[in-house]
């Protein structure tokens, strides 16, 4: 009988334990019922400089999303804004980031032209909205994202349907006074990321390709060189975006194109010229050119003495009929004054006009605005090729947002190698001032705009930011083996990046978007389960065992004496 009796308790309990855990399953999963949508999310860039932290410090988001930042008297502290950029009040924004408030999270919609996936035309809202104006609300958003020091995370998405289905109810909800929190539910923004982790000694990579001259017989001394450079790495608000087909991916299609034009001509010594040419592609452009200024130091004294002059090659993709040729040394000198002329006498052919901008570089200030300042602290004669007419803030104009395919013209990048390529080739062949054509567009020389085409195409879906690169990245491996198909003695160099910057993982992440109920309506689901499970449970006891065994369950055990002797 006392046998009997334990297995029936043991029974019992298991029952009451099975409906137990019932119960906490149902109240772990009641919350995150119905997922909405999952989207791809990149993450504001996360860096020191000189110790001082900027950018996103946060990574992992996990509270309901609203739509406004300026709703007064509203605690945002646990709450994600998604705010798509084309309604952004730039001069409201700055304010609210310069006030540090709470607040859970930031989500910012970008158009979807500015995605690199995106290869047609503008949709009808991008050109109702207006493409120059999108582009200037990205500029002033960028400069005041990578300049301030936020303490929550920031992502940036495209919109698409989903994201605008649940804008529109996050939108309603917040329009009747009934914004999502945990009483009244409504739409949860999770993103599951670590915290993010220092990238120890980040590497910068150059690429250097040489086309050498040809001597005459007997002549032992060396030859001149000839440089052409461009840096083709890139900063931005968002790492995992920041493609820059302006900056500076157009530079690094024209030199491409340009060394393959100069290998045609040099791969006859009939038509080889005497000057060597050598082809550099450079990393850490942003950070004051940091990998033109390593690669010039592991010069040898001898080759830099033979370099007559370097031009760099910095955005010519967005110009329409004039660029400007930067300089370090005062125009008088008689070096800067013949490529001026050389580069003047060929754009006056070529319907282009071109401008010389001189600016003076200080030794001691680390400030580097140009690519060619790197040269002239060495005393090497340089300028620089570029659209803009004054020299970019730090990690400004970097590629950066704004600076996709939709915003670069390939003709412009066409007239510019044909502005560089003949220069070069009047210096080198002593054809100075005659009108001659040597890359005519009828002839083997022709400059090929399906290269030109490709290579852009590739830049500007391919994100550049070099501390998040690897040594051996397909990208940088792709431009090594297009160097090597044009020029010989193909060198890469692998260099740390200047300590004075430090980086963050953690660029994207994968955003869930889940559709909650409020805790009211969780309660009741509970109470009327809760309820059902009781009864159930009830109506088992008593069916198989008795009334007696169910009430027996809710009566006090009757307690025990102990007999003392």
């Amino acid at each position: 009988m006392a046998t009997s009796r334990k297995a029936r308790g043991g029974e019992l309990f298991e029952s009451v334990y099975s409906v137990i855990v019932l119960l906490f399953i149902l109240v772990a999963c009641v919350d995150v019922l119905d997922a909405a949508t999952v989207v791809d999310v990149y993450r504001l860039i996360q860096y020191d400089l000189a110790g001082v932290p900027f950018g996103s410090r946060l990574a992992s988001l996990n509270h309901h999303a609203g739509s406004s930042l300026f709703d007064p008297g509203t605690d945002l502290s646990r709450t994600v804004v998604m705010l798509p950029v084309r309604e952004l009040n730039i001069t409201f924004f700055r304010e609210y980031i310069g006030q540090r408030q709470p607040l859970g999270g930031l989500l910012l919609l970008l158009p979807r032209m500015f995605s690199s996936e995106n290869r047609g035309n503008m949709d009808e809202g991008d050109q109702s909205f207006g493409k120059d104006i999108m582009r200037n609300i990205l500029v002033e958003l960028e400069r005041l994202l990578i300049h301030a020091n936020i303490p929550y995370p920031v992502y940036f998405a495209f919109e698409d349907e989903n994201i605008d289905t649940v804008l529109a109810d996050v939108k309603r909800n917040d329009a009747t006074g009934q914004p999502a929190t945990a009483t009244t539910g409504g739409f949860k923004l999770v993103v599951s990321a670590p915290e993010p982790k220092k990238l120890a000694s980040p590497t910068i990579t150059n690429i250097q390709g040489w086309l050498p001259g040809l001597k005459a017989d007997g002549d032992s001394n060396q030859l001149p060189t000839i440089a052409v450079v461009a840096s083709y790495d890139t900063f931005g608000a968002a790492p995992a975006l920041s493609v820059g087909s302006d900056s500076n991916g157009s530079g690094v299609v024209a030199l491409l194109e340009i060394a393959r034009l100069f290998s045609i001509l040099y791969s006859n010594p009939k038509t080889r010229g005497r000057y060597n040419l050598l082809f550099g592609l450079t990393s850490g452009g942003p950070y004051n050119y940091n990998g033109t200024h390593k690669w010039l130091r592991n010069f040898d004294q001898r080759l830099r003495e033979s370099i007559d002059y370097a031009i760099c090659l910095n955005s010519i993709a967005s110009w329409d009929n004039e660029l400007w040729i930067h300089v370090s040394k005062p125009p008088e000198n008689a070096y800067i004054k013949q490529i001026f002329e050389g580069f003047s006498n060929v754009a006056e052919e070529l319907g282009i006009k071109v401008g010389l901008k001189h600016k003076k570089i200080n030794i001691s200030n680390p400030r580097v605005a140009w690519e060619h300042e790197q040269f002239s602290r060495l005393r090497v004669t340089a300028a620089t090729l570029s659209e803009l007419s004054v020299a970019p803030e730090l990690l400004e104009s970097t590629g950066g947002l704004s600076d996709n395919r939709h915003f670069v013209n390939e003709a412009a990048i066409i007239r510019s190698v044909k502005l560089v390529a003949e220069s070069l080739a009047r210096h080198i062949y002593s054809h100075q001032g005659k009108n001659s054509k040597i890359f005519s567009d009828d002839s083997t020389l022709a400059i090929n705009p399906s290269y030109i085409q490709s290579w852009l195409d590739l830049l500007s879906r391919t994100p550049r930011v070099a501390p998040f690169f690897s040594k051996n990245d397909p990208f940088i491996v792709a431009l090594e083996k297009e160097l090597t198909d044009h020029t010989v003695e193909v060198n890469v160099q692998h260099e740390v990046l200047d300590g004075t910057f430090s980086f963050y993982d953690s660029t994207s992440a994968r955003l869930s978007i889940y559709q909650v109920a409020s805790v009211t309506f969780d309660l009741l689901l509970l109470l009327v389960l809760g309820s059902y499970l009781i009864i159930l449970f009830s109506f088992l006891v008593i069916t198989t065992k008795g009334l007696d065994d169910l009430i027996s369950l809710f009566r006090r055990p009757p307690s025990r004496k102990v007999k003392t002797v």
